[in-house]
């Protein structure tokens, strides 16, 4: 089937509208349930496998390292092979991952199937979003569907929490991956008969060099800031990791460059909305990813929560992308996406400046509104940049760009959990470093925000 009577058959198919909103947005609702449900559960993690603050770092990295580090090249696998292909392919593995999770008797162990779940993990997103693109080629029904798929998307990020803190609780941290099983199995089957696959492109070849140095960087980057903050930033072995990240980045860049069939070709950054919004998507997600992470151990571990009660401190950050995504998403199809990524930059950097009245004895107050202008700001931001960076590129060219936005913004997740959890770790009070980290993730803030105002576009291409 060519594009032009594919892009029809979508188009008068409002049941297949349906069947693939529900589809996509399931496949992504337990990726995002994995990150947010993982966070509560990190203490008991701690106390039955060991590992220290270290090992809870690497814990919630070891899945956003290989989901980051893929999502490039799963774009372009999305492209070559179809997308929905790819996406039951990628179920499949993640399915299979979160019980090898659920069966871990070591954390080395544990580390690894969150490896694994960041290799299905990473073939979701792309190929969601490349579906999207063929089937709704008007950029303002695009941006109102991605609205919907978000929301339905955001409630994982309110499930997860409360939903981490009953099941650990009362069964344990193991059950919290094998919640993922029945959805999995659910997503699969609504996918495989309520989708068409996207058209093909065959002759691109799989850039090896590329994707063996962007994991070699990203890795060794995330290795030097974990164990910089646990051992030392003098230590021998910090100043080898950030000398080979150094290394692999420069090799990544030569590769981009010269390959013939690159996953990320360079020429995109010249398109302002794709290069303003992978770096606005890092920021976004280097300050929230960061602050999840922090925020689970002071509810836990200077406020003295149970696994239950911190999943439900965690509720004003998560209600928010349950709901506002869907009027993010016409908000950008009437005026664009520069104001509400805006907006939603404002709102985050105001959310982490509050977070600075929190003491070892506040009042949750503090917590709550902090949250809630975080998790509003987040739910601004996210779908605005999407919407900015998919529109502003071919559709042919759609896995690309949305693998290259997306691993940005788990780039920025993995830093954020790194650089801060180091930051407040290196300090003797857990919440005097928390502090400091909070000045760095709105400084962070600030200047995405800044960025987005003065590059982002109206509109897309």
């Amino acid at each position: 089937m060519n594009q032009s009577s594919l892009t029809q058959a979508y188009a008068t198919k409002p049941t297949t509208h349906s069947l693939l909103l529900i589809g996509l947005s399931l496949g992504y609702f337990i990726v995002l349930l994995d990150m947010t449900v993982l966070n509560v559960a990190l203490p008991a993690i701690r106390s039955d496998l060991g590992g220290g603050f270290a090992g809870m770092q690497w814990a919630s990295n070891a899945y956003t390292i290989v989901y980051a580090c893929l999502l490039l090249a799963a774009g372009s696998l999305a492209d070559r092979f179809g997308a929905k292909r790819l996406f039951i392919a990628g179920l499949t593995v993640f399915l299979a991952a979160s019980v090898l999770s659920a069966a871990a008797s070591s954390l080395t162990m544990l580390i690894t199937a969150r490896a694994l779940l960041g290799i299905g993990g990473a073939a979701l997103l792309p190929a969601s979003m490349a579906l999207f693109a063929h089937a709704y080629p008007n950029p303002a029904a695009r941006a109102r569907a991605l609205g919907v798929w978000a929301s339905i998307s955001g409630i994982a990020m309110a499930a997860g929490p409360v939903v981490g803190g009953v099941l650990v609780d009362s069964f344990g941290w193991r059950s919290i991956f094998l919640l993922n099983v029945p959805i999995a199995l659910v997503s699969i089957a609504v996918a495989a008969a309520g989708t068409r696959e996207t058209s093909r492109r065959p002759e691109a070849s799989f850039d090896a060099g590329g994707q063996l140095t962007a994991i070699v960087a990203v890795g060794a980057l995330t290795f030097g800031l974990v164990q910089g903050g646990a051992i030392g930033w003098s230590a021998p072995q910090v100043t080898i990791a950030f000398i080979v990240a150094a290394v692999g980045a420069a090799l990544f860049v030569l590769f981009e460059a010269l390959g013939k069939s690159p996953m990320l070709p360079l020429g995109l950054f010249r398109v302002s909305n794709f290069s303003t919004g992978l770096a606005a998507g890092l920021a976004v997600n280097f300050a929230f990813s960061g602050l999840l992470f922090l925020l689970s151990l002071y509810f836990q571990q200077t406020l003295g929560y149970s696994t239950f009660a911190a999943g439900l401190a965690f509720l004003p950050f998560m209600l928010p992308p349950t709901f506002n995504p869907m009027l993010t998403g016409r908000l950008v199809g009437r005026i664009g996406p520069k104001i509400p990524a805006v907006i939603g930059f404002v709102l985050l950097t105001a959310g982490s400046l509050v977070l600075l009245l929190a003491k070892e004895n506040s009042s949750y107050v503090i917590a709550l509104i902090a949250q809630l202008l975080a998790g509003f700001g987040v739910s601004f931001a996210i779908p605005s940049l999407i919407a900015a960076v998919v529109s502003s590129v071919p559709k042919e060219q759609a896995g690309i760009a949305s693998g290259a936005l997306n691993s940005s913004r788990q780039l920025g997740a993995v830093l954020g959990v790194a650089l801060l959890g180091a930051i407040a770790n290196s300090n003797d009070s857990f919440v005097s470093g928390l502090h400091t980290a909070l000045i760095v993730a709105s400084t962070v803030l600030l200047a995405g925000g800044v960025l987005s105002l003065l590059r982002l576009g109206h509109r897309g291409r």
